[in-house]
């Protein structure tokens, strides 16, 4: 498994360094920030720092992996269908409103993918590799499954052929994964003007907890209207976050938490053999899984002012294992 992922990296920095470059600038700009105003005590070499960094160093195969799969789901999603009858209205607008309205649409769209990440199991199989992160930190935002991604591939048709050019697009999805980066730093800075307007660290460590009462909230990417508004706002007034991580047992390793999603999943070359039972079975797994979207909407909602104390939110969740079944 180890020789398997050093030749991952290997093979990802041949075919471009650029991603030694990013450490090192974000390891320059990021950690004396960290070391400043901790949001906890915790050393530079933390545990399982080597697993994010071969992330990190990694993210050119991982990237390609995920570019090219979500390209076959963008398609097969026919989500650019519905962005097609948007496109006229879209055409219509100048381009100052134009980037304005696709920057909502996009981070409205980030924040039910991200929501049924998860609150659908099959999705949260996927999505748990980067919820594993027990240490939050500078580097540790590098920790996802490139299968994790693909939901957003559906998103991205949809915005394409809803006429937002690929330039603003494109720039929405780097400033995510910019922002994303500096949100998982181990800085204690609450921003508390600011946190019903844009997100803050705080906001999203709250997100990564491990704690009942912070269980399936803080979804938003760029801004927490959308909590607000769908019920999943949670941010304590008096408190930080003390566990991270989650409660499955999810492998330590690079590679093995590339197969970790798969486990126990038939190998899909039975449907070859059976593609009428496999018609069937696919048919009853999507309908199964639309049941588990609505499900994750129609859940009780938090409310707005979050207790200083942990208490019965009224969202019956305990762990991250209990999510939306559906």
């Amino acid at each position: 498994m180890r020789m398997f992922a050093a030749a991952v990296v290997a093979g990802s920095l041949w075919f471009d360094q650029s991603p030694l470059v990013l450490l090192a600038l974000l390891f320059v700009l990021v950690v004396p920030f960290e070391k400043l105003f901790p949001r906890h005590d915790q050393p530079l070499r933390r545990e399982h720092l080597g697993l994010d960094i071969t992330y990190a160093l990694g993210q050119p195969a991982l990237t390609a992996v995920a570019l090219v799969s979500g390209m076959v789901v963008a398609a097969l999603s026919f989500a650019w269908l519905p962005g097609l009858a948007f496109r006229p209205v879209v055409s219509a607008l100048p381009p100052v409103a134009q980037m304005l309205v696709g920057f909502v649409v996009f981070d409205l769209i980030i924040y039910w993918v991200h929501r049924w990440s998860h609150e659908v199991p099959f999705l949260w199989r996927f999505h748990s590799i980067h919820h594993s992160i027990e240490t939050m930190d500078w580097v540790s935002a590098f920790r996802n499954h490139p299968i994790d991604g693909l939901i957003i591939a559906p998103a991205v048709a949809f915005m394409l052929a809803a006429g937002f050019s690929l330039e603003v697009t494109g720039i929405l999805t780097v400033v995510q994964i910019l922002t994303g980066i500096f949100l998982h730093a181990n800085v204690r800075w609450r921003w508390r003007p600011l946190q019903r307007i844009v997100i803050t660290p705080d906001f999203h460590h709250w997100h990564h907890a491990n704690e009942t009462d912070a269980i399936n909230s803080n979804y938003s990417v760029f801004l927490p209207a959308w909590d607000m508004l769908f019920g999943t706002w949670y941010m304590p007034p008096d408190r930080r976050p003390q566990v991270y991580g989650v409660d499955e047992d999810v492998p330590r390793s690079m590679m093995a938490q590339m197969a970790y999603p798969f486990t126990g999943l038939r190998n899909p070359m039975w449907m070859v053999r059976h593609p009428v039972i496999g018609v069937k079975t696919t048919v009853s797994a999507l309908r199964r899984g639309l049941g588990q979207l609505l499900a994750s909407a129609r859940r009780p909602r938090r409310p707005l002012r979050t207790p200083a104390t942990p208490q019965d939110t009224g969202v019956p969740l305990s762990s991250h294992e209990q999510v939306t079944t559906g």
